[in-house]
């Protein structure tokens, strides 16, 4: 017996995990302030969706949306998987206890320990054991794995931040897809005004087709000039149907995204002419740590990794296992639930440490510790790459408020040119050319200020998504 109290004494020192070596943690260090946002200024991705944006038609499509968009689905069931494998392990640390009820047949040989002395035992005077022996039992069995190394508790500790993790990744779906309903919408408006424009051109276009047929038949104007206007008009309208498909594609990619078949789109006229200020509220660098959720979901991540690196290495100690039963256990139904003589109980508890296998467990171990550098690279990266498209939505806001103006006055240069040439070519004083060119001049110069327009809403919608905002309060308690 001593042997045996020795030899478990040395068990742990057997089953030592290898020394393996931790990662060490490496912040990144954030500058005080963004080169071209407000520094000290309250960021605007503390606004919620609806106040950020402020229309109503955009407010209906990011609603519909977040009921019914089939990503966020997906997201909002990851979170309930996360949720029930962290029950799943913090129940592992219980005991297990259930019913048991279990019957058998059995004979055992005439010249084994028990078969002689059940031939020589007498149950009551004149009745033996019986030769084929029953077993009846019904009872409770209770099994329990102490956590001694804290190996469940870790495990417990990884599955909760992954959980965490889950809530961080439904919130930056939301975020993704309130930024993606914005950007399409925009697109939309600008598709739609650049439409009107190209067909107001085409009409002008068509009366000077027109207008020349007629100078032709007088002799003022050549063939040639005729080709010409027709290969201008009929690029124009090709890029009208262009444009009416690209306005279709943008309804149906809406139409997807609010989970639902393809109808007409609501929008409002007018939108893209908001002014926008060349520097927006940005806050601190800093706050996108605790802003953006695919920040908080890396920095989890290297949490949960870090508690599997810990499981990994407890796995190298002895695991304590004990069973215990009690019930009633009898050879015979009319004896099973005699009390006390059928009651019986059992308690077994054994201690198993790792010897032969040791190579595949120091293999997870070294795995686990791998995955831990890994997730910690991956929240460096996240964090770098969320600072760069701050800066880079900062800098391209700026700079789209200096193009907006110089569309604006090119528009506004060449805004009766069209007229002008057309009144000179009637009184034969320009050329068909200088005709052709102003009606290509006014187009071109139209459509690129529509455009720098669109675009210039589009980086205030990612430069919002960039800051972490968007994504506060979508998503129902319930849900989280």
């Amino acid at each position: 017996m001593s042997r045996v109290l020795g030899w478990l004494a040395c068990v742990p020192l057997v089953a030592c995990a290898p020394a393996v070596r931790s990662p060490s943690w490496q912040a990144v260090e954030l500058p005080a302030a963004y080169a071209d946002g407000a520094p000290g200024a309250s960021s605007i991705a503390s606004l919620d969706w609806r106040t950020f944006f402020a229309d109503e038609d955009l407010g209906r499509l990011i609603e519909q949306a977040l009921a019914h968009n089939f990503d966020l689905q997906i997201a909002l069931q990851r979170i309930e998987v996360a949720r029930a494998q962290a029950s799943r392990i913090s129940g592992a640390r219980l005991p297990e206890i259930g019913l048991v009820a279990s019957a058998s047949m059995r004979r055992f040989g005439d010249y084994t320990m028990d078969g002689a002395g059940n031939a020589a035992t007498q149950i009551r005077p004149g009745e033996r054991v019986p030769v084929h022996y029953p077993e009846l039992f019904a009872g409770l069995q209770a099994t329990w794995e102490p956590d001694l190394w804290g190996k469940l508790a870790k495990l417990g500790g990884a599955a909760r931040a992954r959980y965490l993790a889950s809530l961080e990744g439904a919130n930056l779906v939301v975020a993704n897809l309130i930024a993606d309903l914005a950007i399409a919408y925009y697109e939309l408006l600008a598709v739609d005004e650049m439409l009107a424009i190209t067909r107001e051109s085409m009409a002008q276009q068509e009366r000077m087709l027109g207008l020349m047929s007629i100078e032709k038949q007088a002799g003022r104007t050549t063939e040639l000039a005729i080709q010409q206007f027709a290969a201008q008009l009929a690029s124009t309208r090709a890029l009208a149907s262009s444009m009416a498909h690209q306005q279709r594609a943008l309804e149906n990619q809406l139409a997807i995204l609010g989970g639902r078949l393809p109808a007409a789109i609501s929008r409002t006229r007018g939108l893209l002419e908001r002014e926008v200020p060349s520097v927006l509220a940005t806050g601190v660098p800093s706050e996108l740590l605790r802003r953006r959720p695919d920040i908080r979901a890396a920095e989890l991540a290297v949490q949960a990794a870090h508690y599997d690196v810990g499981a990994a290495r407890a796995a190298f100690y002895p695991r304590l296992r004990i069973t215990a039963r009690l019930g009633y256990q009898a050879f015979n139904p009319k004896f099973l639930l005699s009390t006390p003589e059928s009651l019986a109980y059992s308690l077994l508890g054994g201690l198993v440490a790792p010897l032969v296998n040791r190579s595949g467990i120091r293999a997870e171990l070294e795995i686990a510790n791998a995955m831990q550098l890994e997730a910690m690279a991956r929240y460096q990266q996240v964090v770098i790459r969320s600072f760069a498209e701050v800066s880079t939505e900062l800098f391209r806001i700026a700079r789209l408020g200096e193009v907006v103006d110089q569309h604006r006055q090119k528009v506004t240069a060449i805004a009766e040119t069209v007229t002008a040439a057309d009144a000179l070519f009637r009184a034969g004083r320009a050329t068909y050319l200088e005709v052709l060119l102003a009606h290509q001049n006014t187009l071109q110069s139209r459509l690129e200020l529509v455009g720098a327009l669109r675009d210039r809403l589009v980086a205030r919608v990612k430069l919002y998504k960039a800051l972490g905002g968007g994504w506060q309060g979508a998503l129902a308690p319930t849900s989280r």
